[in-house]
């Protein structure tokens, strides 16, 4: 039962890596893919059907983490509350201007929450940068320090970046679409550049995690027995919702009509 649920747990914060990283990645990218009120809102509109589903994997993480592995997440959130407390912070505010963009009066109200989604992508990416630093480094009960705290999280948000353009080509239009293609480049087919980055982002808390006392901090085998069949009959579910979610809005967007 415990590599059951070793499996489980780098399932989720694998896919959360991979599928939040295409929204976070073009809501870092807002102002620069979106000159104009209206492309802004385009850019938006891109991810706007996808971030609800993908922020269930990153609950679906902290969920089997605090059910299967109590001890460990005890000591990981004493030791990297303030990288969590940011990352919390980021997805708050990223959330938040997504919701009150079209609800506010005027430009400067909606400027104000495209900010709130830049801002809030890039603390998201450079907290879970700066978290993989520190399990990468062997200290995961302690915040990376030094230069290869931050040049992790640099890199980290890096990749998130060209994973968010790798998806904008993908699903953008118009002006947004060729300034996304231009630094993407036009070799070889559009979904080849996001599927790079998607394993990459995959891979990457899959290596952090390998170095985490799992099995010995595991829970009991009676609670293992109870938590993990309920995870593998609710998986395929999670997985179908996200497939068809993927497939429903797999066109471009032409228009802000998901905000």
């Amino acid at each position: 039962m415990e590599t059951l649920a070793i499996a489980l747990l780098a399932f989720f914060a694998a896919g959360w890596s991979v599928l939040a990283g295409a929204d976070l990645g073009t809501g870092m990218l807002t102002p620069w893919l979106g000159r104009s009120d209206r492309e802004r809102r385009l850019v938006l509109a891109s991810f706007a059907p996808f971030f609800l589903g993908n922020e269930v994997w990153l609950v679906a993480t902290a969920g089997v983490l605090i059910g299967c592995f109590p001890a460990l997440e005890g000591e990981l959130l004493s030791g990297q509350l303030p990288v969590l407390v940011a990352l919390l912070t980021g997805w708050i505010l990223r959330d938040a201007g997504l919701w009150s963009r079209g609800r506010g009066p005027g430009p400067r109200w909606r400027a104000g929450c495209d900010a709130a989604v830049t801002c809030g992508s890039w603390a998201v990416a450079l907290s879970w940068g700066w978290l993989l630093a520190a399990l990468l480094t062997g200290r995961p009960y302690a915040p990376a320090t030094g230069s290869t705290g931050l040049l992790t999280a640099l890199a980290v948000a890096a990749l998130f970046v060209a994973h968010g353009l790798g998806f904008a080509a993908l699903r953008l239009t118009g002006p947004p679409y060729e300034r996304a293609r231009r630094l993407v480049g036009r070799a070889g087919r559009p979904w080849q550049p996001f599927a790079l980055t998607a394993v990459l982002l995959g891979g990457l808390p899959l290596w952090a995690g390998a170095g985490l006392p799992l099995a010995e901090r595991a829970a009991s085998p009676a609670t293992l027995v109870l938590l993990v069949p309920a995870l593998l009959v609710v998986t395929p579910l999670l997985v179908a919702v996200q497939a068809w979610i993927w497939h429903a809005f797999r066109h471009r967007v032409t228009g802000p009509s998901y905000l």
